[in-house]
C-alpha cells in the first residue's frame, strides 16, 4: 500500500496525514474485496526496515495501529472476517502486543474472509525463522513442511499481487510465497486507490494465461 507519504506531500500535510487517509482507504477495498468474493486479502503495513523511518512517523503509525485493532478492526469480525498478523510483533508496544493477541484469538466460525495484516515483517526474515525453527525441530523439510513454518502456514500463496504508488519492487513482502503470483504495478497512490481501479485490476489477472511452469 505504497505512496501515503507522497500523497501528503502534495497536499502540504505531514506524511501522518497520508498514513490515515491510507488506513481509511484500506477499510473502504476490504469491503470491496470480500463483498467481490475474494477470500484471502493480505496486506503489507510495516516492514522490519520500516523501524528506522523518522521516530515522529513510527509514532503516528504505532498510534494508528492501537486505534485500528482496539476499535475499528472489532468491525471487521463483527462481519465475520478472521484476522492474522504476520511478522515479529516482539518491537511493538506492550499495549498493541496485547490488542494483536485479542484480535488473533477471536473465535469466528464459518469466516466470511480472512484477512491478514504484515507488520514489523520482512520476507527474508521470515525464511531465516523459518529455517532455524526446523533445525531447532530437527526435521529435513520440504516443500510442504517447510511452508509449515512460515507465518502464512495454512494460508493459500496469493494468486495476485498489487502494488500502487509507481515502484515497480517486491520490497521484501512474501518472497517464498510469491514464486507464481501474478503481478500488478499502478502508479496510484494508495490513498487515491478506488474499487473502480481494483475491479480494472482483477479484469486483468482474469485473462493472463497463467501457466505454473507448464506447457499448454
Amino acid at each position: 500500500m505504497d505512496g501515503n507519504g507522497r500523497w501528503a506531500k502534495k497536499r502540504v500535510q505531514p506524511r501522518s496525514f497520508g498514513h490515515k487517509a491510507g488506513v481509511r482507504t484500506l477499510m473502504s477495498i476490504l469491503e470491496d474485496c470480500f463483498d467481490l468474493g475474494i477470500k484471502y486479502v493480505s496486506v503489507y503495513a510495516f516492514s522490519t526496515e520500516n523501524w528506522n523511518r523518522p521516530q515522529v512517523e513510527v509514532d503516528a503509525l504505532m498510534d494508528l495501529f492501537r486505534t485500528y485493532f482496539t476499535k475499528q478492526f472489532s468491525k471487521l469480525i463483527e462481519k465475520k472476517i478472521k484476522i492474522n498478523v504476520w511478522g515479529d510483533k516482539s518491537k511493538f508496544p506492550d499495549d498493541i502486543k496485547n490488542a494483536i493477541h485479542e484480535i488473533e484469538n477471536t473465535a469466528i466460525n464459518d469466516p466470511k474472509g480472512v484477512f491478514n495484516i504484515a507488520m514489523g515483517y520482512g520476507g527474508r526474515n521470515e525464511i531465516i525463522k523459518a529455517v532455524n525453527d526446523a533445525i531447532k525441530a530437527g526435521i529435513e523439510v520440504d516443500e510442504k513442511t517447510f511452508a509449515s513454518y512460515l507465518y502464512t502456514t495454512g494460508i493459500p500463496d496469493p494468486d495476485l499481487i498489487i502494488r500502487t504508488g509507481g515502484e515497480m519492487r517486491i520490497s521484501n513482502f512474501l518472497l517464498y510465497q510469491c514464486a507464481y503470483s501474478e503481478l500488478y504495478f499502478t502508479k496510484t497512490l494508495w490513498p487515491d486507490f478506488s474499487k473502480e481501479e481494483l475491479i480494472e485490476i482483477l479484469e486483468n489477472y482474469n485473462i493472463r494465461d497463467r501457466r505454473f511452469g507448464k506447457v499448454k
